[in-house]
């Protein structure tokens, strides 16, 4: 993130623990004066010298064109001369009115963390709702693009061979390694077989790619990129080989692997067996150590190939629909993805507020599920104080609700929450539905009969969730993960005027432990620290994550 004088305050005040505070913020101070400038300027010096002379203010604006024409007023001759000028210099001074007008009410260009943008020279009133219109418009989605314009793909059995994968995990991360997939096949020039949603262990989850994904317009949207097949060939008889044969699995690829990886050890092998499977497969393609084109067609498959089934999509949309009518009359909503399931929660390895019998089972839990990482606990508390310290603990619903209020959101806010069960039930969730009771979930804006059709597949009611997400008028994530990076991404692909907020858990760690700092202080500290984590473009960096910033590669200067 880009260095921000207000920000750098706002730690600032932070890093004093003890002494008093000012009646203003040192922010304002700064903007209302300066101890560098005097308030007032010496209206000469003594000797006069340097000065502009100020007796000539009040004389009549005529007067000052006897210093252009001595002798206006001679005669007749003249005056003729004198009137002509007059009316030039007139004329001159109405183009001059002109053009400062129409300066002022054009946009100029002015940079924002690097990137030009046009930006009004009003400055446009913030807007709880969506980001600044100024701060959107430079950059538009170009995925869809294609180098070329047309298909040079050779047919089918005349490619290097057939690739098969498992997509592994939850939703969102099978999503990715589907994206990755045709990556490495268009790399490759392979064919690609339909991936296979594998079965998660903690998900417990037999999804297949046609029970979530449109399949026709996934091929068919790719059918100039990458050649794929819906099933293993005919001609390759013992298909149980393909899920369990080393002979016939590439184990050895490293995480974010450079495209030129899969070109020398791996096609060689696709070209002598004809058909191999990759695994595991999570995160196995860099960023950027692989050709732009190929970053590209990744956001292609993302956000124009892999489409919901047109029932989960019709079913986000009921629910969105819903989320705006709640009060009888059109109203914008928040999305709120809160990551506070016990299995998060145990997986941090932070501290949290409760009671000592809570404490001592969310011990043994960890104990339980994590016995290397526990070991004997000693050392866990000095952990669990480090991780809060760098912002890498989950927000407690009740931290997330009093840093809503901070930015403004009032209590009437209408908010859609996409989450497990939370760790602690109602009691853990208290805070947050006094402050906001307009809380609801998609089991309580649809029936039950609604949701049964999706209650199947674990993954139809995480796709509902991620559609109304997407479709809210402000996103606010709680911790990392792959839901909300690709909502993120998401929403800066359409356009940034959408809200996605990213909050600074570093900088509200050390805010929720200062016992001297005031509400005044603290939603300004807020505020200003949130100016820039709301989903505005961002230039890339090296080892940037494609899904959560597809700028560079995915978007192109309006």
């Amino acid at each position: 993130m880009t260095y921000s004088p207000k920000r750098a305050m706002a730690e600032l005040r932070h890093s004093i623990s003890m002494g008093a505070r000012g009646t203003s913020s040192p922010m304002k101070r700064d903007e209302d004066s300066s101890p560098l400038i005097s308030d007032t300027q010496p209206v000469d010096d003594d000797d006069g010298r340097g000065r502009h002379p100020y007796k000539d203010r009040d004389r009549p604006f005529f007067s000052h064109f006897q210093y252009i024409c001595p002798s206006i007023g001679d005669d007749a001759n003249s005056s003729r001369i004198s009137l002509v000028v007059v009316i030039v210099v007139a004329l001159l001074g109405l183009v001059s009115i002109l053009a400062i007008v129409k300066r002022v009410n054009a946009p100029y260009l002015c940079k924002k963390d690097g990137i030009t943008l046009h930006c009004p020279h009003v400055k446009e009133a913030p807007s709880l709702w969506e980001n600044p219109y100024s701060a959107t418009t430079s950059w538009k989605p170009c995925a869809e693009r294609r180098l070329g314009g047309f298909s040079d793909l050779p047919p089918e059995n005349e490619t290097t061979g057939y690739i098969f994968i498992h997509a592994e995990g939850g939703l969102n991360q099978q999503r990715i390694a589907i994206c990755n997939a045709v990556a490495v096949a268009k790399i490759m020039n392979a064919t690609l077989i339909l991936p296979v949603l594998k079965q998660d262990q903690i998900w417990k989850d037999q999804t297949k790619f046609e029970d979530i994904f449109d399949v026709d317009h996934f091929i068919d949207y790719l059918k100039d990129d990458v050649r794929i097949v819906r099933d293993i060939p005919e001609w390759f008889t013992d298909k149980t080989e393909l899920f369990s044969s080393i002979r016939r699995t590439v184990k050895n690829i490293p995480k974010y692997a450079p495209a030129q990886f899969y070109i020398d050890n791996v096609l060689p092998r696709i070209k002598e067996k004809k058909i191999m499977a990759l695994k595991p497969f999570v995160d196995r393609l860099g960023y950027d150590n692989v050709p732009q084109e190929i970053n590209r067609l990744r956001c292609r498959v993302n956000y124009h190939a892999l489409k919901f089934l047109p029932e989960i999509e019709q079913m986000a949309d009921l629910l969105a629909s819903r989320m705006r009518n709640r009060t009888g009359s059109s109203n914008p909503y928040m999305a709120l993805h809160l990551r506070f399931e016990k299995g998060m929660v145990g997986l941090s390895f932070c501290d949290f507020v409760g009671t000592r019998e809570e404490k001592a089972l969310m011990a043994k839990y960890r104990e339980k599920e994590w016995p290397r990482r526990y070991k004997n606990g000693t050392h866990l508390w000095q952990l669990a104080l480090q991780k809060r310290k760098e912002g890498r603990c989950p927000l407690e619903p009740g931290e997330v609700a009093v840093i809503l209020r901070a930015m403004g959101y009032p209590k009437e806010t209408q908010i859609y929450v996409a989450s497990g069960q939370v760790y602690g039930g109602h009691n853990r969730m208290a805070p947050l539905r006094n402050m906001f009771p307009n809380l609801v979930t998609k089991e309580e804006l649809a029936t039950k009969q609604e949701l049964d059709n999706f209650r199947k597949h674990v993954t139809s009611l995480a796709a509902l969730d991620f559609l109304v997400c997407l479709k809210s008028d402000v996103f606010v994530m709680t911790h990392g993960g792959n839901f909300a990076k690709l909502i993120i991404g998401a929403r800066r692909y359409m356009g940034h005027r959408l809200k996605s907020i990213k909050p600074d858990k570093g900088l509200m760690s050390k805010s929720f432990g200062d016992p001297y700092l005031g509400w005044a202080t603290f939603a300004e500290d807020v505020v200003v620290t949130h100016e820039t984590r709301t989903g505005l473009p961002e230039e890339t960096f090296p080892n940037y994550d494609l899904w959560e910033n597809p700028l560079t590669p995915c978007m192109c200067k309006a």
